[in-house]
């Protein structure tokens, strides 16, 4: 990806960007993901077959119209956003190419999946990048179970066109073999804000310290391809049952979603189902988070699905909900506000005790009016942070992870599923994700097993933070 140039025309971009790409982890890492000329274990997964593959991904450019007058130049899987649903059962082999139709490299990171390194799409962990006009061929067994996704994993930058700023991203749900299937009606709705800019937040309100460096503003927002009053209703009979798939693609916003007059009954997070399903008005949802939700379409109407905040709606973050036989213009009421707990959704099982544990802490480093921020765990920047923690298959680590910012940090760790087992002072059991919301000034703890080997990129789902420094690995003796 070529340098691009910061708000005040100056080549600005920190070097933890750069290092991203180009930086070998380490001589026995590299070796093992990339061997001479990719190496058999590669090539296994990255499958050389010239047999037809399940799905083929093209990435290129695309003129998306949002609304009449409305039309974003952005990046997408095989015109259209979100990209294809691709959907497999349970442990059942899949085959994608990927043909990259742009003169930039690019990679496609397979959210949520538990699947070799070399094949889970991020460079960081030795998987390849895709050459412009290039091509690569993944093939894996599909699990977990679940509402899974996919999307750009590349190096943005500075530059809000590229990765997760664009359209590239997808549903990729892999069906259980005991799904009960107990619903009407699927629903897929990916959030995404679009039309970003650099900013400093000082200088267009009060509130953050002048020393803040540069954030990130969007003009517009849809679920998926469609602004608000854009684009077909969803249409609804009354008495059914609807199974919502709910993602945050966003870059860097948070959501909170509401359907006026019905409630949200929470059967899965991240794909994985929840010990203690519940009904709750609103659902939350960091960078990268998903929710599975049943909606009983109990309340005949013409209704908005969107975001509680009056302004994220204005600009297009929404979707009409229409009962069949009925009329008017849809409805909005502001529904009660509830504040969101994971813990809600778990039991209370005794957690067993961690063979390790390893304190976290995220920092910012605050850039100034006109620049960026860094960000640090422990202290450290990527690359300094590539041997994060070291583990041992089949023990149980514990990340105990404060955040001492103002900011929220969706934090994300690649190829494996975590427990989350305190919020605060408040333990836990039973909700499992892959990704846990860290709001400004808290501290989580997660717990995960050992049971992956290979690198595991451990970092913030906001693309200006990682891309700023907050990503560590996690390393398998």
């Amino acid at each position: 990806m070529p340098r691009a140039s910061g708000p005040n025309g100056l080549n600005a971009e920190p070097s933890s960007w750069l290092d991203r790409r180009g930086l070998l982890i380490g001589a026995g890492m590299a070796g093992a993901a990339l061997g001479t000329g990719l190496g058999a274990g590669l090539n296994a997964v990255l499958g050389q077959s010239r047999n037809a593959p399940d799905h083929t991904l093209r990435i290129a450019p695309l003129k998306l119209q949002l609304a009449p007058g409305k039309i974003v130049d952005t990046f997408a899987y095989n015109g259209m956003v979100p990209g294809p649903l691709l959907r497999f059962r349970q442990g059942q082999p899949a085959t994608i190419d990927v043909v990259n139709d742009t003169g930039i490299e690019d990679i496609v990171h397979w959210h949520g999946l538990h699947l070799p390194a070399f094949a889970d799409g991020a460079m960081e962990e030795g998987s390849p990048m895709i050459a412009p006009s290039g091509a690569q061929r993944y093939s894996f067994a599909a699990k977990p179970s679940g509402t899974r996704w996919y999307h750009s994993h590349n190096v943005a930058g500075t530059d809000l066109t590229r990765s997760l700023y664009s359209g590239m991203y997808g549903f990729f749900v892999i069906d259980a073999a005991d799904d009960p299937g107990r619903y009407d009606q699927e629903i897929l709705l990916a959030a995404h804000h679009w039309e970003p800019r650099w900013v400093s937040m000082q200088d267009i309100r009060k509130g953050p310290p002048p020393d803040n460096g540069l954030e990130v503003l969007y003009a517009s927002a849809s679920f998926n391809d469609k602004m608000l009053g854009h684009g077909g209703p969803i249409r609804v009979r009354n008495g059914q049952r609807v199974l919502l798939r709910l993602l945050n693609a966003s870059a860097s916003e948070n959501v909170t979603l509401a359907l006026p007059g019905h409630q949200f009954r929470v059967v899965a997070l991240d794909g994985n189902r929840v010990p203690s399903p519940r009904a709750v008005d609103t659902i939350f949802l960091a960078p990268a988070e998903r929710a599975d939700a049943i909606v009983e379409m109990n309340r005949p109407g013409i209704w908005i699905l969107g975001s509680v905040k009056e302004e994220d709606r204005k600009i297009g973050l929404g979707v009409v909900v229409e009962y069949a036989h009925q009329r008017g213009e849809p409805q909005w009421m502001p529904p009660p506000g509830t504040p969101w707990d994971y813990a809600i959704f778990g039991d209370n099982r005794t957690v067993p005790e961690p063979d390790h544990r390893l304190e976290l802490l995220f920092e910012k480093v605050p850039g100034g009016r006109g620049g960026y921020n860094r960000w640090t765990i422990n202290g450290g920047s990527w690359p300094s942070t590539q041997q994060l923690l070291t583990t041992e298959t089949g023990k149980r680590y514990r990340l105990a992870m404060t955040n001492k910012s103002g900011d929220n940090h969706p934090v994300h760790l690649h190829r494996h599923t975590f427990e989350v087992t305190k919020i605060g002072d408040k333990r836990t059991s039973g909700v499992m994700k892959d990704t846990v919301n860290m709001t400004r000034f808290s501290s989580v703890e997660i717990d995960f097993v050992a049971d992956d080997p290979g690198p595991s990129l451990l970092h913030c789902h906001h693309q200006d933070h990682q891309d700023e420094g907050f990503m560590g690995l996690v390393t398998y003796l």
